[in-house]
């Protein structure tokens, strides 16, 4: 049985999605774009800025779920420059210290004009 997910201290869905889903075990978190919850806005601007609001965001939304950053075993990442790669790693790098597995790809379009989007699977 799978349960949905919500928490104030990430942003609402923007579509007809759940921030998470719960099964098996697992979360499965929604894409998070860096849209600060508190404003409901994208004000981050730099790949650095977007990606740091992200990785708040998820944290957010795995702890609602009774899981956290270190417990995540795979992301899929969403880059709209692969020239901002390098960047992104810098702050990616201080949220996943246990270096869950993980894809990588560059996107022509993401949702709002922001830079990045990240989606993860985490243990409860």
């Amino acid at each position: 049985m799978s349960k949905t997910v919500y928490t104030k201290e990430a942003p609402d869905a923007i579509g007809p999605y759940s921030q998470a889903v719960c099964a098996g075990g697992l979360v499965f978190t929604s894409g998070q774009i860096a849209i600060n919850p508190a404003s409901g806005a994208v004000e981050a601007e730099t790949i650095e800025e977007q990606t740091e609001q992200v990785c708040r965001n998820l944290s957010a939304v795995l702890s609602s779920a009774g899981a956290s950053l270190d417990k995540v075993v795979k992301t899929v990442c969403f880059l709209r420059d692969m020239g901002d790669f390098a960047a992104f790693n810098g702050v990616y790098g201080k949220y996943f210290t246990s270096k869950p597995a993980r894809s990588c790809v560059a996107v022509r379009e993401l949702p709002k004009g922001v830079l990045v989007e990240v989606e993860a699977i985490a243990e409860i």
